[in-house]
């Protein structure tokens, strides 16, 4: 092979090499570090360089409960990635409001249990296509004239109010045995409606109880101030009324900003977050 040829094939191997795509460990640029000192000297911001700060749920809880503003204004130049206290040895999961709200970037779970913890994140990421990513929102990210940002334990007024009505159910006696509720006669379900979001908006309330039914017909309505929609989350569970212990029927969580106007068919998932084949609830939502 001779000089140029040799030369030639050098210059096609960088060109490769320059169109390849970087991998992961290359695009993450930011070093990663945990809280050196107290808590809060740990959120204060460089204006010469942006940080990456790992906190614990414990370690985010009590920052948050005397300084949730410096967390919100360290999250607006920084990355906030929040984990799981290890001693959740059961794979349970911490409320995932308190990172979020606060304007956390990367909001860690145990994804090997269920529960609602990984209800609210199913739900929060149904937002933006269901694509894995939710842009911030622009309150989160603004600062005011006299240096505040955002509170979100400030009593804040209502932006908007959601009205929602569940009139019925059903799909239950097609994926269910006909014993699941009761060995004797037919289920008694209610439904409970509430939302998720900053702690002002966060409420949960439940229709009347209808006995002997698989079919329940409640048309129930409910009315929802909300300070902040721009993060909220409409939960809605189905359970069969007991003496000891109420079975779990199934839920679905869904992002307010993503809700339409008008009577919808609402499918419901079980524990585990799979889509029952039949299960669903008849509901309209109304903005006011």
């Amino acid at each position: 092979m001779s000089c140029h040829e040799r030369g030639v094939d050098e210059d096609d191997e960088q060109k490769v090499r320059k169109s390849a795509p970087l991998e992961y460990k290359h695009l993450i640029t930011i070093k990663a570090g945990k809280p050196k000192g107290s808590l809060v000297d740990a959120l204060k911001s460089d204006p010469e360089k942006v940080r990456r700060l790992s906190l614990s749920e414990q370690e985010l809880a009590k920052v948050a409960a005397g300084h949730g503003p410096k967390i919100v204004s360290f999250t607006q130049r920084n990355l906030l990635r929040i984990y799981p206290k290890g001693t959740r040895f059961n794979s349970s999961n911490y409320n995932p409001f308190l990172g979020w709200v606060h304007g956390a970037q990367m909001v860690a779970f145990n994804m090997q249990g269920y529960g609602r913890a990984l209800w609210l994140m199913n739900g929060f990421y149904k937002a933006n296509g269901g694509c894995g990513y939710v842009k911030k929102p622009d309150f989160l990210m603004q600062t005011c004239p006299d240096g505040k940002v955002f509170d979100p334990t400030a009593d804040l007024p209502v932006k908007k109010t959601l009205k929602v009505k569940v009139y019925m159910g059903d799909g239950w006696q097609q994926d269910f045995k006909q014993t699941h509720f009761d060995s004797y006669s037919p289920p008694d379900f209610y439904a409970k409606v509430g939302i998720a979001g900053v702690p002002s908006d966060s409420v949960m309330r439940k229709t009347r109880v209808v006995e002997d039914s698989w079919v329940p017909m409640w048309e129930d309505g409910f009315t929802f101030p909300l300070t902040v929609p721009e993060i909220a989350l409409l939960r809605v569970e189905v359970h069969e009324y007991d003496v000891n212990e109420d079975d779990f029927g199934g839920q679905t969580v869904l992002p307010v900003s993503e809700l339409w106007p008008g009577i919808r068919t609402v499918p419901l998932f079980d524990h585990k977050g799979m889509k029952f084949k039949s299960v669903k609830l008849l509901m309209s939502f109304e903005f006011v």
